[in-house]
């Protein structure tokens, strides 16, 4: 990342371009200031600057603002990976499957960074900001797979998906497994979960329904069988 490159954008520009940065430094680091620094020596942009970037609008802390954005940096990878409708003619399996996956992959490598943002999330004053984070992945993954719910769906199939996402994550953070094929198998597990259950309740209502109605499948999915 060169900084005539980086020279011209926004300070919320510059906060997402510096997050993948300050994540691999914070292997090492932790999410603390001294991963901004080193971010932002390797980027070539001034330590200030980048300070003023990830102050926002003081309502959060230094942590919690480089975790969010590196969120939001996966985010963007994927919107721009998928924009171009490639998503269109999979089965919404699929397609879920596929998105959840390409946001394993893009943060592949940094467990450590993972973990320790993990344990900065669940801190009690950190709870509420973090499960708003959850939210908005799981609406955008869901916009890209082309949901158009504007009912209570909307909201369970949110909630469910960011369910799922959260307990792969917390598998995947421990797989030690070649390829992280454990990861896969588990994310596999519980689509096929919820679309077996959302088939038995079709054919049980009488109805043929093709989008997921999740609500009383959530508590299956907070503590899975592995």
């Amino acid at each position: 990342m060169a900084g005539a490159d980086l020279g011209d954008l926004t300070l919320d520009e510059l906060r997402i371009a510096l997050a993948p940065d300050i994540a691999v430094s914070a292997m090492f680091d932790g999410w603390t200031d001294a991963a901004l620094v080193s971010a932002a020596e390797m980027a070539d942009v001034e330590v200030a600057v980048a300070r003023l970037a990830f102050k926002g609008d003081g309502s959060g802390s230094l942590a919690m603002n480089m975790i969010e954005a590196w969120i939001a940096s996966v985010d963007e990878k994927m919107e721009a990976e998928f924009a171009n409708g490639r998503l269109d003619n999979m089965p919404i399996r699929e397609k879920i499957r596929t998105l959840v996956w390409f946001r394993l992959e893009a943060i592949m490598g940094m467990e450590e960074s993972l973990r320790r943002a993990a344990a900065i999330q669940a801190m009690p004053q950190n709870a509420p900001r973090a499960l708003r984070q959850g939210w908005s992945s799981a609406d955008k993954m869901w916009r890209l797979a082309g949901d158009t719910a504007t009912d209570y769906n909307h909201y369970t199939k949110r909630a469910i998906l960011g369910s799922i996402y959260a307990a792969t994550l917390a598998v995947f953070v421990e797989d030690e497994s070649e390829g992280k094929a454990d990861s896969a198998a588990f994310l596999d597990r519980r689509i096929e979960g919820v679309m077996k259950f959302e088939k038995a309740k079709a054919q049980f209502l009488g109805k043929d329904r093709e989008h997921f109605d999740f609500a009383r499948f959530l508590g299956r999915l907070r503590y899975p069988q592995t």
